[in-house]
Protein backbone atom coordinates (compact mmCIF):
# COMPACT_ATOMS: atom_id res chain seq x y z
CA UNK A 1 0.00 0.00 0.00
CA UNK A 2 2.53 2.13 0.68
CA UNK A 3 4.34 1.97 -2.39
CA UNK A 4 1.02 2.05 -4.55
CA UNK A 5 0.86 5.46 -2.18
CA UNK A 6 4.17 6.87 -3.04
CA UNK A 7 3.40 5.85 -7.25
CA UNK A 8 0.43 8.01 -7.10
CA UNK A 9 1.83 11.24 -5.41
CA UNK A 10 4.36 10.64 -7.93
CA UNK A 11 2.29 10.73 -10.84
CA UNK A 12 0.43 13.71 -9.26
CA UNK A 13 3.82 15.97 -8.99
CA UNK A 14 4.83 14.78 -12.04
CA UNK A 15 1.49 15.74 -13.74
CA UNK A 16 1.05 19.35 -11.78
CA UNK A 17 3.34 21.18 -13.61
CA UNK A 18 1.25 20.36 -17.36
CA UNK A 19 -1.94 21.60 -15.90
CA UNK A 20 -3.75 18.03 -15.20
CA UNK A 21 -5.49 19.60 -12.41
CA UNK A 22 -8.22 22.24 -13.35
CA UNK A 23 -8.30 25.37 -12.28
CA UNK A 24 -11.61 26.87 -10.81
CA UNK A 25 -13.22 29.46 -10.54
CA UNK A 26 -16.96 30.43 -9.40
CA UNK A 27 -19.31 33.11 -9.41
CA UNK A 28 -20.24 34.89 -6.34
CA UNK A 29 -23.85 32.87 -5.97
CA UNK A 30 -22.04 29.78 -7.55
CA UNK A 31 -24.28 28.92 -10.68
CA UNK A 32 -21.37 29.74 -13.45
CA UNK A 33 -18.55 27.97 -13.52
CA UNK A 34 -15.20 28.59 -15.54
CA UNK A 35 -12.77 25.49 -15.55
CA UNK A 36 -8.90 26.14 -16.95
CA UNK A 37 -6.27 23.37 -17.67
CA UNK A 38 -3.89 22.84 -20.09
CA UNK A 39 -4.85 20.18 -22.79
CA UNK A 40 -1.17 18.47 -24.26
CA UNK A 41 0.31 22.06 -23.13
CA UNK A 42 -2.62 24.40 -25.16
CA UNK A 43 -4.22 26.79 -22.89
CA UNK A 44 -8.10 25.19 -22.39
CA UNK A 45 -11.06 26.41 -20.48
CA UNK A 46 -15.21 24.81 -19.93
CA UNK A 47 -17.75 27.64 -18.74
CA UNK A 48 -21.03 25.61 -17.01
CA UNK A 49 -23.89 27.00 -15.57
CA UNK A 50 -26.32 26.12 -13.21
CA UNK A 51 -24.37 22.60 -13.88
CA UNK A 52 -25.86 22.37 -17.89
CA UNK A 53 -22.40 22.87 -19.74
CA UNK A 54 -21.71 26.31 -21.83
CA UNK A 55 -18.92 25.98 -23.89
CA UNK A 56 -17.35 22.87 -24.21
CA UNK A 57 -13.29 22.70 -23.91
CA UNK A 58 -12.12 25.58 -25.64
CA UNK A 59 -8.52 26.67 -26.58
CA UNK A 60 -6.93 29.55 -26.01
CA UNK A 61 -4.11 31.44 -27.82
CA UNK A 62 -2.43 34.29 -29.97
CA UNK A 63 -0.47 33.40 -33.54
CA UNK A 64 2.05 35.99 -34.14
CA UNK A 65 3.45 37.34 -36.96
CA UNK A 66 6.91 36.74 -38.31
CA UNK A 67 7.98 39.94 -38.17
CA UNK A 68 11.87 42.27 -38.57
CA UNK A 69 9.82 44.61 -36.06
CA UNK A 70 8.89 42.02 -33.70
CA UNK A 71 11.54 41.44 -30.50
CA UNK A 72 11.82 37.55 -32.03
CA UNK A 73 12.40 38.79 -35.78
CA UNK A 74 11.40 36.28 -38.13
CA UNK A 75 12.09 33.61 -35.48
CA UNK A 76 8.87 34.68 -33.47
CA UNK A 77 6.63 31.67 -32.44
CA UNK A 78 2.78 31.57 -31.61
CA UNK A 79 1.11 31.60 -28.28
CA UNK A 80 -0.77 28.72 -28.58
CA UNK A 81 1.59 25.70 -26.60
CA UNK A 82 4.14 24.86 -25.09
CA UNK A 83 2.65 26.38 -21.71
CA UNK A 84 3.01 25.33 -18.31
CA UNK A 85 1.07 26.88 -15.39
CA UNK A 86 3.57 28.77 -13.14
CA UNK A 87 0.92 30.76 -10.59
CA UNK A 88 -2.73 31.07 -10.23
CA UNK A 89 -4.04 33.67 -7.69
CA UNK A 90 -7.90 33.96 -6.92
CA UNK A 91 -9.50 37.27 -5.64
CA UNK A 92 -13.25 38.62 -4.98
CA UNK A 93 -14.26 42.25 -5.81
CA UNK A 94 -17.15 43.93 -5.19
CA UNK A 95 -17.88 47.63 -5.49
CA UNK A 96 -21.16 49.69 -6.37
CA UNK A 97 -20.60 52.74 -8.65
CA UNK A 98 -22.73 55.48 -10.29
CA UNK A 99 -22.92 56.46 -13.80
CA UNK A 100 -23.29 59.44 -15.01
CA UNK A 101 -25.97 58.86 -17.99
CA UNK A 102 -28.12 55.37 -17.77
CA UNK A 103 -31.11 52.87 -17.06
CA UNK A 104 -29.88 52.23 -13.63
CA UNK A 105 -28.79 54.71 -10.50
CA UNK A 106 -26.10 52.60 -9.54
CA UNK A 107 -23.99 49.33 -10.63
CA UNK A 108 -23.22 46.47 -8.70
CA UNK A 109 -19.73 45.17 -10.32
CA UNK A 110 -19.21 42.40 -8.08
CA UNK A 111 -17.03 39.11 -9.60
CA UNK A 112 -14.55 36.47 -8.45
CA UNK A 113 -11.27 36.13 -10.00
CA UNK A 114 -8.58 33.87 -11.40
CA UNK A 115 -5.60 34.92 -12.89
CA UNK A 116 -3.18 32.18 -14.32
CA UNK A 117 0.11 32.68 -15.28
CA UNK A 118 1.79 30.54 -17.86
CA UNK A 119 5.27 29.86 -18.89
CA UNK A 120 6.13 28.89 -22.53
CA UNK A 121 9.66 27.73 -21.29
CA UNK A 122 11.21 27.05 -24.82
CA UNK A 123 10.87 31.08 -25.54
CA UNK A 124 11.23 31.84 -21.81
CA UNK A 125 8.04 33.96 -21.99
CA UNK A 126 5.33 34.33 -20.05
CA UNK A 127 1.47 35.09 -20.28
CA UNK A 128 -1.37 35.52 -17.88
CA UNK A 129 -4.79 34.83 -18.82
CA UNK A 130 -7.23 36.32 -16.03
CA UNK A 131 -11.01 35.12 -15.87
CA UNK A 132 -13.68 37.33 -13.98
CA UNK A 133 -16.84 35.38 -13.27
CA UNK A 134 -19.83 37.13 -12.60
CA UNK A 135 -23.90 35.75 -12.01
CA UNK A 136 -24.49 37.00 -15.43
CA UNK A 137 -21.56 34.93 -16.96
CA UNK A 138 -17.80 35.52 -17.27
CA UNK A 139 -15.12 37.22 -19.41
CA UNK A 140 -11.49 36.38 -20.10
CA UNK A 141 -8.61 38.58 -21.32
CA UNK A 142 -4.54 37.76 -22.03
CA UNK A 143 -2.39 39.71 -20.48
CA UNK A 144 1.51 40.35 -21.08
CA UNK A 145 3.82 41.48 -18.54
CA UNK A 146 7.04 43.46 -19.64
CA UNK A 147 9.98 41.16 -20.26
CA UNK A 148 12.89 40.74 -22.67
CA UNK A 149 11.72 37.62 -24.87
CA UNK A 150 8.52 39.57 -25.30
CA UNK A 151 9.05 43.27 -25.73
CA UNK A 152 7.59 43.85 -29.22
CA UNK A 153 5.04 41.95 -31.45
CA UNK A 154 2.42 41.38 -33.71
CA UNK A 155 -1.08 39.87 -33.53
CA UNK A 156 -1.45 37.90 -36.67
CA UNK A 157 -4.75 36.35 -35.72
CA UNK A 158 -6.49 35.85 -31.88
CA UNK A 159 -7.08 32.34 -31.47
CA UNK A 160 -9.82 32.65 -28.68
CA UNK A 161 -12.63 29.47 -28.83
CA UNK A 162 -16.27 29.37 -27.70
CA UNK A 163 -17.01 25.53 -27.97
CA UNK A 164 -20.94 25.34 -28.77
CA UNK A 165 -23.35 21.98 -26.86
CA UNK A 166 -25.80 21.81 -30.17
CA UNK A 167 -26.89 23.38 -33.09
CA UNK A 168 -28.51 26.62 -30.99
CA UNK A 169 -31.16 29.15 -32.53
CA UNK A 170 -28.90 32.09 -33.15
CA UNK A 171 -29.93 35.94 -33.95
CA UNK A 172 -27.10 36.75 -36.03
CA UNK A 173 -25.58 39.90 -38.39
CA UNK A 174 -23.04 39.01 -41.49
CA UNK A 175 -19.65 39.25 -39.98
CA UNK A 176 -18.45 42.79 -42.08
CA UNK A 177 -15.09 45.15 -41.50
CA UNK A 178 -16.62 48.07 -42.74
CA UNK A 179 -20.52 48.03 -41.88
CA UNK A 180 -22.67 46.73 -38.81
CA UNK A 181 -26.30 47.77 -41.07
CA UNK A 182 -26.85 44.37 -42.91
CA UNK A 183 -30.50 42.58 -41.48
CA UNK A 184 -30.11 40.67 -38.82
CA UNK A 185 -31.16 37.03 -39.16
CA UNK A 186 -32.80 34.06 -37.17
CA UNK A 187 -31.31 30.86 -37.85
CA UNK A 188 -29.96 27.69 -36.34
CA UNK A 189 -26.07 27.70 -36.28
CA UNK A 190 -25.49 25.57 -39.04
CA UNK A 191 -28.09 27.39 -41.41
CA UNK A 192 -25.67 30.40 -41.12
CA UNK A 193 -23.56 29.22 -44.59
CA UNK A 194 -26.72 28.65 -46.36
CA UNK A 195 -28.18 32.10 -45.76
CA UNK A 196 -24.80 33.73 -46.24
CA UNK A 197 -24.22 31.51 -49.60
CA UNK A 198 -27.28 32.92 -51.36
CA UNK A 199 -26.70 36.32 -51.03
CA UNK A 200 -23.10 36.07 -51.70
CA UNK A 201 -23.74 34.02 -54.81
CA UNK A 202 -26.18 35.96 -56.03
CA UNK A 203 -26.30 36.88 -59.72
CA UNK A 204 -25.18 40.24 -60.85
CA UNK A 205 -27.61 42.97 -61.42
CA UNK A 206 -29.93 40.96 -58.91
CA UNK A 207 -31.01 43.10 -56.16
CA UNK A 208 -31.21 42.86 -52.57
CA UNK A 209 -34.46 41.45 -51.15
CA UNK A 210 -34.16 43.52 -48.17
CA UNK A 211 -35.15 41.87 -44.52
CA UNK A 212 -34.84 38.30 -46.28
CA UNK A 213 -30.99 38.63 -46.74
CA UNK A 214 -27.97 38.10 -44.64
CA UNK A 215 -25.52 40.73 -46.63
CA UNK A 216 -27.00 44.39 -48.29
CA UNK A 217 -24.99 44.81 -51.24
CA UNK A 218 -23.64 48.35 -50.65
CA UNK A 219 -20.67 49.16 -51.90
CA UNK A 220 -18.65 49.28 -48.60
CA UNK A 221 -19.66 45.16 -48.00
CA UNK A 222 -16.86 43.27 -47.20
CA UNK A 223 -17.91 40.15 -45.88
CA UNK A 224 -15.12 37.71 -44.66
CA UNK A 225 -16.16 34.43 -44.56
CA UNK A 226 -19.34 32.39 -45.12
CA UNK A 227 -20.17 31.24 -41.47
CA UNK A 228 -18.74 35.18 -40.15
CA UNK A 229 -20.69 36.58 -37.60
CA UNK A 230 -20.65 39.94 -35.79
CA UNK A 231 -20.89 40.76 -32.20
CA UNK A 232 -22.99 40.59 -29.76
CA UNK A 233 -23.75 37.29 -31.10
CA UNK A 234 -27.12 35.59 -29.12
CA UNK A 235 -28.25 32.29 -28.89
CA UNK A 236 -30.84 30.42 -27.49
CA UNK A 237 -30.41 26.43 -26.63
CA UNK A 238 -32.73 23.48 -26.98
CA UNK A 239 -32.94 23.30 -23.44
CA UNK A 240 -33.51 27.41 -22.97
CA UNK A 241 -29.77 28.88 -21.94
CA UNK A 242 -29.50 32.10 -23.74
CA UNK A 243 -25.95 32.88 -24.51
CA UNK A 244 -24.51 35.89 -25.80
CA UNK A 245 -20.39 36.53 -26.64
CA UNK A 246 -19.65 39.94 -27.03
CA UNK A 247 -15.90 41.71 -26.03
CA UNK A 248 -15.63 44.66 -23.61
CA UNK A 249 -13.03 47.57 -23.34
CA UNK A 250 -12.11 47.49 -26.36
CA UNK A 251 -8.71 49.91 -26.81
CA UNK A 252 -5.90 49.95 -29.16
CA UNK A 253 -7.08 46.75 -30.40
CA UNK A 254 -9.01 45.60 -33.07
CA UNK A 255 -12.95 44.56 -32.99
CA UNK A 256 -13.73 41.36 -32.91
CA UNK A 257 -15.99 39.00 -35.01
CA UNK A 258 -16.47 35.20 -34.93
CA UNK A 259 -15.83 32.79 -37.70
CA UNK A 260 -17.64 29.59 -36.95
CA UNK A 261 -16.03 25.73 -37.77
CA UNK A 262 -20.08 24.36 -38.39
CA UNK A 263 -19.29 20.96 -38.49
CA UNK A 264 -18.10 21.22 -34.96
CA UNK A 265 -20.34 24.21 -34.06
CA UNK A 266 -16.66 26.39 -32.18
CA UNK A 267 -16.67 29.73 -33.00
CA UNK A 268 -13.01 31.41 -32.81
CA UNK A 269 -12.36 35.34 -32.42
CA UNK A 270 -11.85 36.94 -35.85
CA UNK A 271 -10.32 40.12 -35.31
CA UNK A 272 -10.14 43.28 -37.88
CA UNK A 273 -6.96 43.66 -40.10
CA UNK A 274 -5.43 46.33 -40.98
CA UNK A 275 -4.10 47.19 -44.42
CA UNK A 276 -1.34 44.26 -44.58
CA UNK A 277 -3.04 41.71 -43.12
CA UNK A 278 -1.99 42.35 -39.41
CA UNK A 279 -4.72 42.70 -36.66
CA UNK A 280 -2.42 44.13 -33.43
CA UNK A 281 0.73 46.05 -32.80
CA UNK A 282 1.79 45.25 -28.97
CA UNK A 283 4.18 46.19 -27.10
CA UNK A 284 4.74 44.55 -23.29
CA UNK A 285 3.35 45.49 -20.60
CA UNK A 286 -0.10 45.63 -22.27
CA UNK A 287 -3.31 43.47 -22.53
CA UNK A 288 -6.16 42.85 -24.76
CA UNK A 289 -9.82 43.24 -24.40
CA UNK A 290 -11.97 41.54 -22.62
CA UNK A 291 -13.71 38.54 -24.28
CA UNK A 292 -17.25 38.03 -22.41
CA UNK A 293 -19.96 35.23 -22.34
CA UNK A 294 -23.34 36.13 -20.67
CA UNK A 295 -25.84 33.34 -20.01
CA UNK A 296 -29.09 33.44 -18.02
Amino acid sequence: MKKIASLMLLLAVALAPFGAVAQEVKSPDGNVVVKFYLDNSKPTYTLTYKGKTVCKPSHLGLTLAKDKHASNGKKEQDLLDGFTIADTQTSTFDETWTPVWGQYKNVRNHYNEMAVTLDQTKMNRKMVIRFRVYDEGMGFRYEFPQQKKLNYFIIKQENSQFAMTGDHMAWWIAGDYDTQENPGQTTRLSEIRGTMSKCLNRPKGVKSNGMLDAVTGNSSTSVFSETGVQTSLQMKTDDGLYINIHEAACINYATMHLNLDDKNMVFESWLTPDAVGNMCYMQTPCNTPWRTVMVS
